[in-house]
């Protein structure tokens, strides 16, 4: 089968997600990334469109489990009711511990999640990025906040910073974080 050919089936499985052709950015992370600061909740303000998170109230716990390994819980409503989605993070590698790899399935392989700014108190910005064969690549975006909202001025200069590191926002979607904690 042609890589035309494997394109064209794949592209109704990643619709909700934003694509792109060619390979993906390299943006720069999180110098010094303190991984025990980064732990705790985090609730979701804006994003790149997925297939898994279409809810509201879309937030992410991180915790340290006892093997070393993170354990991530997003939680979201959808139609109505409480869905959550427990998955697996690790450090892929110690030079660079912003750059993390997150699995929510044992027969999944560890996607990137790369955080590339956080002052840990109030606001980061994530990106993941999978290559298909170099000739396209999907990729996703997070402006995540320690509470429910953030200052504009905030929002801006995080879609500046995805922006200026080569990563399309133009699809970049608020989410509705018009309710109550969820755990």
């Amino acid at each position: 089968m042609s890589a035309v050919y494997l394109v064209l089936l794949l592209l109704p499985l990643i619709s909700a997600q934003t694509y792109h052709w060619g390979p993906c950015p390299s943006p720069a992370v999180q110098p010094n990334f303190q991984l025990e600061k980064y732990l705790g909740k985090w609730y979701e303000i804006e994003k790149l469109p997925t297939s898994f998170a279409r809810g509201k109230c879309i937030e992410a716990n991180y915790s340290l489990r006892k093997d070393g390994t993170i354990r991530v819980l997003n939680a979201q409503i959808e139609k109505d009711k409480l869905s959550t989605a427990e998955g697996t993070a690790v450090v892929r590698d110690m030079r660079e511990r912003a750059k993390l790899g997150v699995s929510f399935s044992y027969f999944t392989p560890y996607s990137p999640y790369w955080v590339l700014t956080t002052d840990y108190t109030s606001l980061a910005v994530v990106y993941s990025c999978t290559d298909v064969f170099r000739l396209f690549h999907v990729d996703f975006a997070w402006i995540l906040s320690r509470s429910r909202s953030l200052p504009e001025a905030t929002v801006h200069y995080a879609k500046d910073l995805l922006t200026k590191e080569g990563i399309d926002i133009s699809r970049m979607r608020p989410t509705d974080q018009s309710c109550k904690d969820l755990f």
